[in-house]
């Protein structure tokens, strides 16, 4: 029987366990990348651990959320960050260079390579036949030195394309077929491989777009294969001696097969306020607009924006929209300006906005009252744009461009005009000057490492109790995501200041959590967290998980717990539970007082299932646990700092 694509690459890089699905399995990370909203963390982590330099082939730190500069703290954060990369061998790509994906594709990213990146989008990389996978940024700063990356050994679900996209549909309404069929939900330890005729006739850019929101789903991963379209893309990155061509054999079987037919895609929207409800644009017609961004780093590459530029040439924005466009990079940017695209934008009536994240994390750009925005990126969660009451469309960029013309949402197809014909160029602009490469081995030791006031210690847990006892401080619905658990946006300048970041968690939700519960911590009582489904889906932001810790939460009881947040609270000593009949969480209020008498026995001898009892009722609850051997140690230990360092795994 033949391997899958995926099988070969995780098979190359097993470092510790058996390639058996189901099971955990530790993998040799080749590459690592860090943005700055979670970076500045995963450094003050890397230094806990005494390490001289970094064990990667490869480890870049890209400034790109947090560009923003308002206040001291984010300029303080980035001549940290440029510092540590000066010390420890890492690359740095300074602000105004892009958004870190974008750029790890356009001149890092490597065919069969592992990338593990402190950011939910990672899986970017598949577009170019790795295995890149989001995580958090303690995770990350293991593997940069040299640990390995555990994985839970993942089903592979087999994306096959046939046909090819017509015009006015592109590579966004692929992915948004994807989560329709998948749904943003049950996929946990599972990565999509896509291949057919139908993705063979896709450029890197547009599989970068499908494995980067494939994130959405809640797998692993999304991978190509690495192909013809890979060597072009890489020769016009002038990377070509970096290619190699590697796909699944004729015979690999796969656990499930998914068939899309190019041809008859639509145009599509994710209406809100989830990146799964998706629907036609052509169902949609006549919704009036306010807003249209386009950008991030699902749709920011130069065949996104010049198809947006030469829809809009010789045009006017529609008097009712605001419209920012944000290129993913510098590079993008400077072809753009060379080419007169971004000259037709202005023209046009468009915001020119810094190649960062910006818009897409809330930090700017956060639309009117009740408005609607028309958005190019990946998530619509209620209130991630900055505003609460607003509305958030995810689309394609002719949809958006669409949007922004006519002033409502529009099936392109219906618009006055041809489909503009946007070809890879057979050469990008290469201009690496704002990456700053590593220093010489022999000078890093004399680097001076440049901390402001608002740089913490990492806060670390202790062991896990024999007894949790506590009060749940929190009771929430499905679908919590991890901003509403962290809010991003202006709070993220806070990241590297864990006490003062901590006072907003569940701001969105209960602006008196971090107040309640730090007094219940003070008087030695644990804070428990009761969730529904999907608890912590989105981005990787393992702040929500490190600042619950620092408020006193010993546990989390949920329906169900997305798979890198479940990671990142095993990683700060937090108890991932899940309930064993779903009823029980409609018992369960705020303020009840519970018991979980043996919990640090019950992980010890390897079961699976705890109790809890609510003592004002005597009611017993029934819970589980899924772990590995490893996993335990981990909460045992209190965290993966401790227990990292306890092992002198690295």
């Amino acid at each position: 029987m033949g391997h899958t694509l995926t099988e070969k690459i995780l098979r190359q890089h097993l470092a510790d366990g058996n390639y058996e699905p189901g099971s955990e399995i530790g993998i040799r990370i080749d590459q690592t990348l860090t943005q700055d909203a979670t970076g500045t963390m995963a450094y003050l982590q890397f230094e806990s651990m005494g390490l001289p330099s970094i064990a990667t082939e490869l480890s870049v730190s890209y400034i790109d959320h947090n560009t923003i500069q308002v206040g001291f703290e984010n300029s303080d954060d980035h001549r940290y960050l440029q510092s540590i990369a000066a010390r420890f061998g890492i690359y740095f790509s300074r602000p105004g260079n892009g958004i870190c994906h974008q750029v790890h594709l356009e001149r890092f990213g490597q065919p069969g390579k592992t990338l593990l990146g402190s950011d939910s989008h990672t899986p970017t990389g598949g577009g170019l036949g790795m295995i890149a996978m989001g995580a958090g940024g303690l995770d990350v700063a293991v593997a940069m030195g040299g640990g390995a990356y555990y994985i839970t050994c993942p089903r592979v679900t087999e994306v096959h394309l046939s046909g090819q996209l017509n015009p006015w549909v592109n590579a966004k309404d692929v992915v948004l077929k994807v989560l329709q069929a998948l749904s943003t939900k049950g996929n946990v330890g599972t990565v999509c491989e896509y291949t057919g005729p139908g993705a063979e006739g896709l450029t890197v850019p547009e599989r970068a777009t499908i494995a980067n929101m494939g994130a959405e789903t809640g797998v692993t991963t999304s991978v190509f294969p690495s192909d013809e379209q890979t060597r072009r893309f890489l020769a016009a990155q002038s990377r070509e001696e970096q290619w190699k061509p590697m796909s699944a054999d004729p015979d690999a079987i796969y656990d499930e097969t998914l068939e899309i037919d190019l041809s008859e895609l639509e145009p599509l929207v994710a209406a809100p306020h989830s990146p799964g409800n998706i629907r036609p644009v052509s169902e949609l017609a006549g919704t009036p607009v306010d807003q249209v961004m386009v950008g991030s780093c699902t749709n920011s590459s130069y065949i996104d924006m010049m198809t947006v530029a030469a829809m809009l040439k010789g045009r006017s924005l529609h008097p009712r929209v605001s419209f920012g466009v944000a290129p993913g990079s510098r590079q993008v940017l400077r072809m753009m300006t060379r080419s007169g695209a971004l000259d037709d934008l202005i023209g046009f009536g468009a915001r020119i906005l810094e190649s960062a994240c910006g818009f897409c994390i809330g930090n700017s750009m956060s639309p009117g009252t009740d408005a609607v925005s028309v958005r190019t990126s990946n998530r619509n969660f209620k209130g991630r744009s900055g505003t609460p009451s607003a509305n958030v469309y995810l689309a394609s960029p002719v949809v958006a461009a669409a949007a922004a013309l006519e002033g409502e949402l529009v099936d392109p197809r219906d618009l006055p005009m041809g489909f503009p014909q946007t070809k890879m160029p057979d050469r990008f602009m290469i201009d690496d000057s704002m990456i700053i490469p590593p220093l010489p081995p022999a000078e890093r030791a004399s680097t001076e490492i440049l901390r402001g006031p608002n740089i913490g210690e990492p806060p670390r847990n202790t062991p896990l109790p024999e007894e949790i006892r506590g009060i749940i401080s929190i009771r929430v619905e499905d679908y919590v995501t991890t901003d509403h658990i962290m809010p991003a946006g202006s709070r993220l300048k806070y990241r590297s200041n864990v006490p003062k970041y901590a006072s907003f968690v569940f701001e969105p939700l209960d602006p008196d959590f971090a107040s309640r519960a730090a007094a219940q911590r003070d008087r030695g009582v644990h804070n428990l967290v009761v969730a529904g489904l999907s608890y912590g889906q989105g981005s990787s932001r393992e702040h929500a998980a490190m600042c619950p810790m620092y408020l006193g939460v010993k546990a989390v009881l949920a329906k169900s717990i997305e798979r890198i947040h479940a990671a990142n609270l095993i990683n700060f000593g937090i108890l991932p539970l899940v309930f064993a009949n779903e009823d029980d969480y409609l018992i369960l209020k705020q303020g009840d007082e519970i018991r979980i008498p043996d919990a640090r026995s019950s992980l010890k001898e390897g079961r699976d299932a705890l109790q809890a009892v609510e003592l004002s009722s005597g009611r017993r609850i029934d819970l589980k646990v899924s772990l590995s051997r490893r996993q335990r140690e981990i909460l045992l230990a209190g965290g993966l700092l401790p227990y990292t360092v306890s092992k002198s795994m690295i």
